[in-house]
């Protein structure tokens, strides 16, 4: 029997009758081989990879990112590599140089990388697809989600509950989706918080939102709502806010933004604006794959995924509207006091 007969039954190419195939199965089975990658890719010049860049691989939102990300890629028999960049500048750019013939194209969410180091770092014409950023002022494709629009929508809701007073716990400074969720708050609340006092600095994490609840509770007066950046956050605030015996939404409304997995069962569920993170994933992936495909690359231009209100139990009236505030006030007041040791 002759290589290119073997060849054609593992690679399932070309004509081969069926008892041959049959044949041929049973030994490859037996020998438990399987076809090497690496040989395989200086022939066909694919890898059949795909690369994944996100700043971290940790919590809700990047595991059901990746899993949109593996359904769409596993469909068309595509494996992934994934990568973590964890903030460090350096050491992104050095794995940008480094992937070069270990996958066929990227998908990355890099908020401390714009599309210029990519294109400093990554050979000419090889194929991406950013999550953050603007493909139109690049060579690379973008899909964004529209986090103005979510950020802007779920303030604007609090406001027509009643609430007057809405803190807002940011994301990490330099990360454009948290910018664009910082300002849609901005532009809903309008004057209402000219001097910033009532936006608490976060970095997406549910410690940050955590550690947000005392410096909350020392805002004179206090919020009647606070709007979390990512639900992370949120669910960190409201545990910390049940430590210090502030009900939720009683005593103060709770919002936050991503919609992850977990939000619509913790106690209250969570009120937040909906991103289609799979979905995200999979729109990505099924670009690339295209681009692969096609044979050219281009993947130029950028795209923007619709954000949804998802309104439940967290999200209520505002305070002076169920029990005097005087007296709620005082006894947080009291609690912060303890809390510091003063």
């Amino acid at each position: 029997m002759s290589v290119a007969t073997v060849s054609r039954a593992v690679n399932g190419k070309g004509p081969i009758r069926e008892a041959t195939q049959r044949r041929i199965r049973r030994v490859v089975e037996r020998l438990r081989y399987a076809p090497h990658g690496a040989a395989r890719s200086l022939i066909t010049r694919q890898t059949r990879t795909l690369g994944v860049l996100l700043p971290d691989l940790f919590g809700e939102f990047f595991s059901e990112l990746i899993r949109g990300i593996d359904l769409t890629a596993r469909r068309r028999g595509y494996h992934l590599l994934v990568f973590g960049s964890h903030g460090d500048r350096a050491e992104t750019q050095a794995l940008l140089r480094a992937i070069r013939g270990r996958v066929d194209g990227l998908i990355a969410l890099s908020p401390d990388l714009g599309a210029l180091a990519f294109e400093a770092n990554l050979p000419p014409g090889f194929p991406v697809v950013l999550l953050n950023g603007d493909g139109r002022r690049s060579a690379y494709g973008s899909i964004r989600v529209d986090n103005y629009g979510g950020a802007f929508a779920m303030a604007r809701h609090l406001i027509r509950l009643g609430h007057r007073r809405i803190a807002f716990v940011t994301g990490p400074s330099r990360n454009p989706d948290a910018a664009e969720r910082l300002r849609g708050y901005r532009d809903a609340v309008g004057r209402q918080d000219s001097d910033g006092a009532l936006e608490i600095p976060g970095d997406f994490r549910e410690d940050a939102g955590y550690r947000a609840a005392p410096r909350l509770l020392r805002r004179r007066p206090l919020p009647t709502a606070v709007f979390a950046a990512n639900d992370a956050m949120a669910i960190g605030l409201l545990c910390a806010l049940r430590q210090h015996r502030v009900r939720v939404p009683e005593d103060m409304a709770l919002a936050g933004f991503d919609d992850i997995p977990i939000a619509p069962f913790i106690a209250p569920p969570l009120t937040t604006v909906r991103v289609p993170i799979a979905e995200l994933g999979s729109r990505a992936t099924a670009r690339l794959m295209h681009a692969l495909e096609d044979g050219n690359g281009r993947l130029e231009g950028g795209e923007i995924l619709p954000t949804t209100l998802v309104v439940r139990s967290s999200c209520g009236a505002p305070l002076e509207t169920r029990q005097h505030a005087s007296e709620i006030e005082a006894r947080k007041f009291a609690i912060v006091e303890k809390e510091d040791g003063r």
